[in-house]
């Protein structure tokens, strides 16, 4: 058998005193459970694991608040090693087992959350930025082609403190669309909260850069004596914070809302892009230094005192 006698007649002891059950190691100390989470919250943790498979640890603690459910970020990584989630990867396919499982209908994050493969953040430093208004940051974006319609553009401004967005749809890229979002959305939403805008960061592309006498953005920005500050050449990276919006827009409304409905026309695209911004600027936390799980527009609200006392003095 391949036992020692003294092997064999131990465990044959062992085994008539107290059964096979005497056979398995039982020297490991059991785990102290007193501090685990407890099984509602845990439940809570795994269910918006399944819902939201692309926010974090942070998000997710942030999000559960909102519900009296409260937990740490560390706290929710715990559950999440406990049931192999602790990744975007074991999320989405959790939410693929169930999905096919149960036949689930998938709500709009869990649609765009499948539809990104990887994660491909770049970290592109800080942008030094004091108050709201203190520096936007504009960019240009090509959605695509609508039947009917032609090439579709969006101009982007993002305050680099609070991430308020603004955007507005095109059919053309050029110098008058850039100054007329500023016109028409920017300058009025800032104006509405008693806040400058002092700079606006930009690419090198010809709607915002060229002579400044007959450029038509150039001129607008002189008028409403904004400074303009360029990125450097061949570093798009430098205009980080739009370029990152860009890809939230594209993975969070673009992907989802392109798979949902037709689009015919540029101003039905317009309301329902409006209504996402909406949601992003008054729902969606950000996370880092500056915002610590607040939405931008509750950013924006604790900035204006800055910008007070900055005035003042």
């Amino acid at each position: 058998m391949g036992l020692s006698r003294d092997t064999f007649y131990r465990y044959k002891t062992a085994v008539d005193d107290g059964g096979v059950d005497t056979l398995f190691e039982v020297s490991r100390r059991k785990p102290n459970l007193k501090n685990r989470t407890d099984p509602a919250t845990e439940e809570a943790v795994l269910k918006h694991a399944i819902e939201e498979p692309a926010h974090g640890q942070a998000r997710t603690s942030n999000e559960l608040r909102k519900l009296g459910v409260f937990i740490s970020p560390s706290g929710v990584r715990s559950v999440w090693l406990r049931h192999s989630l602790a990744n975007f990867k074991n999320r989405l396919k959790a939410l693929e087992e169930k999905l096919a499982a149960e036949g689930l209908i998938l709500t709009e994050s869990q649609d765009q959350a499948l539809e990104r493969k990887k994660l491909d953040d770049e970290d592109c430093g800080e942008i030094e930025t004091a108050h709201p208004g203190y520096l936007g940051s504009q960019g240009t974006f090509y959605v695509g082609t609508l039947k009917g319609v032609g090439r579709i553009y969006q101009q982007t401004f993002v305050d680099t403190y609070s991430k308020i967005a603004h955007c507005k749809l095109y059919k053309t890229k050029t110098p008058i669309t850039a100054a007329d979002l500023l016109n028409d959305r920017v300058l009025l939403f800032f104006e509405s909260h008693d806040l400058p805008m002092l700079r606006i960061l930009t690419d090198r592309g010809t709607e915002y850069c060229g002579r400044a006498d007959t450029h038509d953005y150039q001129l607008f920005m002189a008028i409403n004596d904004i400074d303009h500050t360029k990125t450097k050449v061949k570093s798009p990276q430098t205009n980080g914070i739009c370029e990152r919006l860009h890809k939230t827009v594209l993975q969070e409304f673009y992907q989802v809302t392109f798979r949902k409905k037709i689009y015919g026309d540029i101003e039905s695209l317009q309301m329902d892009l409006e209504e996402w911004l909406h949601k992003y600027n008054t729902e969606r936390t950000h996370h880092g230094k500056t915002y610590c799980g607040r939405t931008p527009m509750e950013t924006l609200e604790e900035g204006k005192q800055i910008w007070k006392e900055k005035s003042i003095a």
